[in-house]
């Protein structure tokens, strides 16, 4: 059975798009915050399989959608890295930053993969239990985004820390960045050999950047990142979601290896398929408001979105960002329901 998500990322059109939604997996669901509640952090519950095998199946069965995407979080790699992470209710992550010279030698110079290896049994468990038809996808964060909360030691509105580092000390900040990138290639080749039938590299930050920081901190990493994980994984498809960078989507066009780009909530489709090449699939880019507004709202997003991919290329339907805590379980349904019409 070819699995329609799949042959999406391999450039053929489907009847009706495959769906699938970024953070489909999580605190909207019912199911999901009764779980949470029995793990003593998030990070526990990330690196115990059987949450995150269970987690990562709830969207599937309660939708049916065409992939399934592992319950994880991109810190992992920097916990793996020896950096100290954790996550504070309400408030999102916080790590030590990394400020100097000093820091950055304490980080180890490969991950601790025994750290990581719940992950990879997770990644097998959901494999071994997913339907047929759907597909299951792995994913790590990119260089810049990962590094940028290494830096700040949380997330901050427009990523000032790690700018500023970056422009104070680029010699450091490019050898944390090629780190990560190297990590993280060898971190998704792991996924890949555990059962994952697709990568999706998140750069939630890249749209901070301006144009020549965005060339070196975004795109040539991530050039970097997909030919190392070419090297040892050349099959499987690559998905970029670079979000807030829509200006920016034609030099993608120059990364090799990639099967699709994840457009975010501003992009516009019709400008990315006028920018990309025809062997990128695209990926999105419902808002995830109008999935929480729902009713006529929700329609015309769906209907929108459906029209502007409606050309040869092949189309993948998610949102624009990451589904929100406090959307309806009906909303998906009504989302659903109109996009298998």
């Amino acid at each position: 059975m070819t699995k329609p998500f799949l042959a999406a990322l391999a450039g053929q059109r489907q009847k009706r798009p495959p769906v699938w939604l970024m953070r489909q997996a999580g605190r909207y669901l019912p199911e999901y915050r009764e779980m949470r509640a029995k793990a003593p952090s998030f990070l526990d519950f990330c690196y115990t399989p059987e949450f995150a095998v269970e987690a990562t199946l709830q969207p599937i069965r309660r939708f049916g959608f065409d992939a399934a995407i592992l319950f994880s979080d991109i810190l992992v790699m920097p916990d793996a890295l020896g950096q100290s992470v954790s996550f504070e209710t309400g408030e999102g992550p916080r790590l030590t930053p990394i400020e100097t010279a000093q820091d950055f030698a304490r980080l180890s110079e490969a991950p601790d993969w025994a750290k990581l290896a719940p992950v990879f049994a997770a990644v097998a468990g959901v494999r071994a239990r997913l339907p047929a038809e759907t597909a299951l996808i792995g994913f790590c964060g990119a260089p810049w985004t990962v590094a940028s909360y290494m830096i700040a030691g949380r997330g901050t509105p427009d990523q000032a820390p790690a700018r500023l580092f970056a422009y104070r000390h680029p010699d450091l900040f490019s050898r944390l960045i090629d780190r990560l990138a190297d990590a993280s290639a060898d971190y998704l080749a792991r996924q890949i050999e555990a059962g994952a039938e697709a990568v999706q590299i998140f750069d939630s930050w890249s749209g901070v950047l301006p144009s020549a920081e965005f060339e070196r901190w975004c795109v040539a990493p991530l050039r970097r990142l997909v030919a190392r994980l070419r090297a040892q994984q050349p099959d499987v498809p690559i998905i970029a979601f670079p979000r807030g960078a829509a200006t920016h989507l034609g030099r993608f066009a120059e990364v090799e290896g990639l099967a699709a780009i994840g457009l975010d909530t501003a992009a516009d489709p019709h400008v990315a398929a006028a920018m990309l090449p025809a062997r990128l699939a695209l990926q999105g880019n419902l808002d995830p408001l109008a999935l929480i507004a729902g009713g006529a709202a929700l329609d015309a997003g769906v209907e929108a979105a459906l029209e502007a991919f409606a050309g040869p290329r092949a189309h993948i339907f998610n949102l624009g960002h990451g589904i929100l805590p406090e959307t309806p379980i009906a909303h998906v349904e009504q989302m659903l329901a109109r996009i298998r019409a």
